[in-house]
């Protein structure tokens, strides 16, 4: 039996006439990247705020760690870090005497424990210098460092690179994996496809408040990949692919044709076709990605 870090069962939440989120139920297993996406308004970081125990279910239940956090939320949440939003220190502190004010109300870390944590998150060059004076980046690297302080086994980091430049999200986005690779188990909630795929590897899909689609993100997406063709004979060559191997699987996609599960055929395609006196402009492999997985299970716009 898996070993769920997060348990969370039936889940709802109204505001007044709103149902926010309706009947989730959402499990992470220990050691995973796991990513909640959808776009804004999904349910997602409403549903995050629940685990967190930031917002109360009027249906369902959570548990860590195995207990529930009804019965032992203070306990179980020692075990925890987490960034919501954007993290807010005292600008005219430096990076590490903020971390010594948290670690007063937190105690336990210690100089030791600081020094480490800055060092996770690739502070310590920076450690002196005020927080006001330091990039967007640094502050939600800043805030990693805060949430990690007293050694949580769960991260939960609640769109972690929201309003960053792309040096800050790069900078984010790099420190998750480092994070995992130390055993901790992570979730990732965010609107953004690529950052999921990049560092996740599980995710639940939300929608209009619910999960549409949960698993492993390489088992969602798939292994199979496409063969795209051009040429100026587009008839011509798909008629002479009606007599192949490959028949079953061609299809024509505007001025393309494309051949399903066909990807890594590339060169034999081509022999082939060469041998039947056809001859093609462009031949390219296209692997499938999250974000095909995603508007094929949501009617979302592709603006996510």
């Amino acid at each position: 039996m898996p070993e769920y870090v997060v348990e969370a069962r039936g889940l709802v939440k109204r505001f007044r006439e709103t149902v926010a989120v309706n009947g989730v139920d959402l499990f992470v297993e220990r050691g995973r990247v796991y990513g909640a996406l959808g776009p804004n308004g999904s349910g997602k970081s409403t549903t995050v705020r629940m685990l967190l125990g930031l917002a109360r279910p009027n249906e369902g239940e959570v548990k860590l760690f195995g207990r529930s956090i009804a019965d032992n939320g203070p306990e179980l949440f020692r075990r925890v870090g987490a960034v919501v939003e954007t993290p807010a220190f005292v600008p005219y502190l430096s990076g590490r005497d903020n971390l010594r004010l948290l670690e007063k109300y937190t105690p336990g870390a210690g100089e030791r424990g600081i020094e480490i944590a800055l060092d996770r998150v690739h502070l310590l060059h920076a450690a002196h210098r005020r927080f006001k004076n330091y990039s967007l980046g640094m502050k939600q690297r800043l805030g990693i460092a805060a949430a990690i302080l007293h050694d949580p086994e769960l991260i939960v980091l609640d769109e972690p690179t929201n309003g960053l430049d792309p040096q800050g999200t790069r900078e984010v986005r790099a420190l998750i994996p480092e994070l995992a690779a130390e055993g901790r188990t992570i979730v990732l909630c965010s609107h953004l496809l690529y950052e999921v795929e990049q560092v996740c590897d599980a995710v639940a899909i939300f929608q209009r408040g619910e999960i549409v689609a949960q698993g492993d993100t390489k088992t969602l997406i798939g292994t199979r990949s496409t063969l795209h063709l051009r040429a100026a004979d587009v008839e011509g060559i798909a008629a002479a692919l009606a007599e192949s191997r490959w028949k079953a699987n061609v299809r024509r996609d505007g001025d393309e044709l494309v051949i399903d599960d066909a990807g890594h055929d590339g060169a034999e395609v081509n022999r082939f076709l060469a041998a039947e006196g056809h001859f093609v402009a462009e031949l390219r492999q296209v692997v499938p990605t999250l974000e095909d997985f995603f508007f094929k299970v949501t009617d979302a716009e592709r603006e996510v």
